[in-house]
């Protein structure tokens, strides 16, 4: 009786152990096969990325790190010589870096928020169920698809001191003609000279040369801006305001507290896209300077922005170095403002 208890316990121990060891080779050997199998997956993945990789590796990746290289050197775009950041130092110590910058700025905030402000508007009447709409967004769309340089020469020839569509308009309300391309005064300068007022120079304003190009910068995006939005207004579910009408809320109300809130994600979108591309504007303000036969910087340099800058210290005066190190600043500065945007405004805009 003895001999069989203790053999089954034997039996019982020697299974446990096995048990137990089955269990621990489980443990241990599922991992590795589940690392594996993602291993294989991973591998499998990067097969598909690898052409879109080397796409942007080629054309965006590589220029980047080939400018950077370039704006530690001096020289001719042939005969470079490594001088290390005294580019990054010559442009931050020279006068007209910061007023170019400053021309940014202030094309920058004379163009996105009006645009966003006008699009926001127009899409939210073109939203509404009235007759001939399709053909509405269509004409608001089409100076945005619209060549650049070709719609820019054609606002030159508006803003022509002489012949200008923009003064003619201007003399049927009794106000005298502007020089508007050509005129390097700021606007609220004029405005306080039209009313007899003294403005100091601090407030005197973006140039009216500046401000005709903005114009024709807020005429060109907003099309964009409105398509944008009216695709955000069409992922709003209709039956929030529905509800909110049964509620008894009235037209802002609808709009303040479901339109606006709803369409953040939207809104965060177009901030972020509509900065990056003003801090970047080039084409239009080189065509409408050439076209009012003026030098690139318009009247005095009071339409130099960074790109124009960097553009004339390229091929003006044939300093490749310095340039790039111009570009690497600009660079620099739009990825500051995005990310500033991302990290205040971006939790905003999904609602955390």
């Amino acid at each position: 009786m003895t001999s069989s208890r203790f053999d089954i316990w034997r039996f019982r121990l020697a299974t446990n152990n096995q048990v137990q060891v089955a269990s621990l080779k489980n443990q241990v050997m599922q991992p590795v096969a589940a690392r594996t199998a993602r291993g294989r997956v991973q591998w499998f993945a990067y097969l598909y990325i690898l052409p879109a990789f080397v796409i942007i590796a080629v054309f965006h990746i590589i220029p980047v790190g080939y400018a950077i290289w370039i704006s530690l050197q001096s020289g001719t775009v042939r005969r470079f010589q490594f001088t290390g950041i005294d580019n990054y130092l010559r442009a931050l110590n020279a006068p007209e870096f910061w007023s170019a910058l400053q021309t940014t700025i202030f094309y920058t905030l004379g163009t996105v928020p009006l645009t966003m402000a006008l699009g926001l508007g127009i899409a939210y009447l073109l939203f509404q169920k009235i007759r001939g709409r399709a053909i509405y967004r269509t004409i608001y769309f089409m100076p945005y698809i619209i060549s650049t340089v070709a719609s820019a020469i054609v606002w030159a020839w508006v803003f022509d001191p002489r012949n200008g569509l923009a003064n003619h308009t201007l003399a049927l309300v009794g106000i005298p003609a502007q020089q508007w391309l050509i005129e390097p005064t700021g606007i609220f300068k004029l405005i306080g000279e039209s009313l007899a007022l003294s403005v100091p120079g601090w407030a005197e304003g973006p140039s009216l040369a500046l401000v005709a190009i903005m114009i024709f910068a807020v005429w060109q995006a907003l099309g964009f801006n409105v398509v944008i939005f009216l695709a955000g207004l069409g992922n709003i579910n209709s039956e929030l305001y529905e509800a909110a009408r049964i509620d008894g809320a009235n037209g802002w109300q609808l709009f303040r507290r479901i339109t606006l809130p709803l369409l953040a994600p939207t809104t965060f979108f177009l901030l972020v896209i509509s900065l990056i591309f003003s801090l970047q504007a080039f084409n239009h303000i080189f065509a409408m300077n050439r076209s009012a036969a003026q030098q690139l910087g318009g009247p005095l340099g009071t339409t130099r922005t960074l790109s124009i800058f960097m553009f004339q210290a390229l091929y003006e005066n044939n300093r490749a170095g310095y340039a790039s190190a111009i570009a690497v600043l600009l660079s620099l500065l739009i990825l500051g403002l995005t990310l500033v945007q991302f990290k205040y405004l971006g939790r905003r805009s999904e609602g955390e």
